[in-house]
């Protein structure tokens, strides 16, 4: 990439960032008379549903105080991620410590998972708006339920498992790749050893047990010694989430100026869109299976907007890191199939779910998923990386 391509690209992850994408949910969402976020929107930001997920709220609350610490310290972003803080804090947390994942408008509990994602985009939230705020609390409460998560993740029999441990134990990659990612936040909050420890556990984890050469893919879910499960569910390649995994990969080799990580890391990058990629329509598929199988999941032929989105950034730190100029003909390939179908030119923000062919399948701009993260994430990050990558350009 030249530097005026990349001149381009910073100006279109800047401006896409801060004249589309954070104006389109700031102005629609607060709930001013019961707190936190009424995000569940239509194409044209019509609400859909007043039910609250938390998990989405702390990703919210992460983003605001992200801006804010990273971007320009306004006023605005700062309180509207408050305004978060306080709907989690109050309503959010069970007596057990662990969080609801869905309440009412209200703040009423609806439901509970097993799965401990939303306690990780709480601590992300609480750690990222305790560096905007400068609240001791804030941080403790994050390390708290960080540890808190740690011993649940741990102690075999503390979270109900999937499937009848004594016929079957599995281990999935998602939760590896969140310990992950809330690490990385918790140790820019608080720059502590102990998260090193726990991200060198995790990316030992990523290699031993999920990362299979003999397949050239990175598997969702394994037996508990790491072995190939020859089911549909352990044939399961997620490309968006084994593309994220490489990202976190390819940002902590820059961390740690690791050169080694950073080829593993782009082999897991360069497998999963291979085995990803569309070659009929474009895009990245939702589902694959290893060995060229149906996947079980009906929704597999869908092009959901976050693969993409962290596959654009992925691409732009892989090259970045490497020089490799196979990244930018990916990143380019991505890029163009992306923009040409996920943008909501009528409406603004970005539709979440095509079909195969690209076409809208849902109007529907946020829901207890979809919501302001991986699409202004990118366009933030992006645009951090293009301003290094302009400054070292010639």
């Amino acid at each position: 990439m030249d530097k005026n391509r990349l001149i381009q690209l910073r100006d279109l992850y800047r401006d896409g960032l801060l004249n589309d994408t954070i104006p389109f949910w700031q102005s629609r969402i607060l709930d001013p008379e019961c707190g936190g976020y009424l995000n569940y929107r239509d194409a044209d930001g019509s609400l859909l549903s007043t039910d609250k997920a938390m998990w989405l709220t702390g990703r919210i609350v992460w983003l605001w105080s992200r801006l804010y610490n990273t971007v320009e310290q306004r006023d605005d972003w700062l309180q509207f991620a408050r305004h978060g803080v306080d709907f989690l804090l109050k309503h959010a947390f069970d007596t057990d410590g662990r969080m609801f994942y869905l309440l009412t408008r209200e703040g009423q509990p609806l439901r509970k998972r097993r799965y401990l994602f939303t306690e990780t985009f709480g601590v992300m939230a609480l750690a990222e708006y305790g560096r905007a705020s400068g609240s001791q609390e804030m941080a403790q409460r994050a390390k708290d339920l960080y540890q808190l998560i740690q011993k649940y993740n741990s102690t075999q029999g503390l979270l109900d498992p999937k499937v009848i441990p004594e016929t079957r134990v599995c281990r999935g990659h998602a939760m590896t790749m969140m310990m992950l990612s809330m690490s990385q936040v918790l140790r820019e909050a608080d720059p502590d050893s102990y998260y090193d420890k726990v991200i060198t556990n995790s990316i030992d984890e990523v290699f031993r047990y999920f990362f299979k050469p003999e397949k050239r893919c990175l598997l969702e879910t394994v037996l508990e010694d790491g072995s190939i499960l020859d089911t549909p569910e352990g044939r399961t390649v997620n490309p968006g989430h084994a593309i994220e995994t490489a990202w976190f990969l390819l940002e902590e080799a820059r961390h740690r100026h690791d050169q080694g990580l950073i080829q593993r890391a782009c082999q897991i990058l360069e497998w999963s869109l291979e085995i990803g990629w569309d070659p009929e329509f474009g895009g990245i598929l939702y589902f694959v299976d290893c060995d060229g199988k149906s996947p079980e999941q009906y929704e597999h032929e869908l092009k959901l907007w976050w693969p993409h989105n962290e596959a654009l950034y992925g691409l732009l730190l892989a090259y970045h890191l490497t020089g490799e100029s196979k990244w930018a003909e990916w990143y380019e390939r991505i890029h163009q199939w992306t923009f040409d179908h996920f943008p909501d030119r009528e409406n603004g923000e970005w539709f979440g779910y095509l079909r195969r062919d690209g076409t809208v399948s849902s109007t529907i701009k946020s829901n207890h998923w979809k919501g302001p993260f991986h699409l202004p994430r990118m366009q933030l990050y992006g645009w951090k990386l293009l301003e290094e990558m302009i400054a070292a350009s010639k």
